[in-house]
């Protein structure tokens, strides 16, 4: 589980990738810029885990609109895009609620070029956390500033997410990762799942990634492990240092034949 809109430290880890936020209407809007140190090793491309990451941050500060005072906490998430992720540029994500139940919030998210051109599509469902005594900050506002110290070194470095071997990747749990409950935040999660998925498939990018979190990742370090058959990956997330829980179930999918992908691949207007 990931916690959304929790009180953060002086530099949290997923502000360096630079999501900005702003409400118009009902909707919530998110805009960032594509940076080298987003790409995946060995491609030009952005990170699915990165938009995985974005989807997180739209759909559970809309959850909080819900929720508030409580802290909602991530059942699901999934983002499907329509084509290889974008080389540079900027990405814009619009997220809107789908379902305001009492106990569960869903929503989507549309990702497009600052052209407009659709990028991908991502869903997210939320819960109150368990935890009563997990309380959004006074004064907490959806509407994010984008950070002013962007990304300088590779998203996975960052993280300190090392692949160790053909199919496994193992994160360690960092204080400026972590979410109020202090577990691992849910698009690292997403980032050692993709990590784990393309040790397997060298050179290639997800169009398919979709996460399912099973209990929070207290200890660490996370290990994720996966198979791959066809195009079709299957993750396990274990907390190594809490007994091996299980803590999220990741399917993946790769583009298929990525070089003719490569070939078509233009930089976001």
């Amino acid at each position: 589980m990931t916690v959304s809109g929790e009180p953060r430290a002086p530099k949290y880890m997923l502000d360096e990738l630079g999501f900005g936020t702003r409400m118009a209407g009902e909707d919530l809007h998110g805009t960032a810029a594509v940076t080298p140190a987003m790409r995946v090793p060995g491609t030009p491309h952005l990170r699915t885990s990165i938009l995985a990451a974005w989807a997180d941050t739209l759909t559970g500060l809309l959850a909080t609109q819900v929720t508030i005072p409580r802290v909602p906490v991530t059942l699901d998430l999934d983002v499907q895009l329509y084509g290889p992720a974008p080389v540079d540029g900027t990405v814009q994500g619009i997220a809107r609620a789908v379902k305001a139940g009492r106990s569960v919030f869903a929503a989507e998210v549309e990702f497009t070029s600052s052209g407009g051109d659709p990028l991908a599509i991502a869903n997210a469902s939320f819960m109150m956390a368990p935890d009563a005594r997990l309380r959004l900050p006074p004064g907490f506002s959806v509407e994010l500033p984008a950070s002013r110290e962007p990304l300088a070194v590779p998203f996975a470095e960052r993280a300190g997410c090392e692949r160790r071997g053909p199919g496994v990747a193992v994160l360690p749990r960092r204080e400026d990762g972590l979410n109020a409950s202090g577990t691992v935040n849910g698009g690292l999660l997403a980032l050692a799942a993709e990590e784990a998925a393309l040790s397997l498939a060298q050179g290639r990018t997800l169009c398919s990634l979709s996460l399912r979190y099973l209990q929070p990742a207290r200890v660490g370090p996370v290990i994720a492990t996966a198979t791959r058959r066809d195009g079709l990956g299957r993750v396990e997330l274990r907390d190594s240092g809490n007994g091996g829980r299980l803590n999220c179930i990741a399917m993946t999918r790769t583009f298929p034949g990525e070089s003719a992908w490569e070939s078509a691949a233009r930089p976001v207007r």
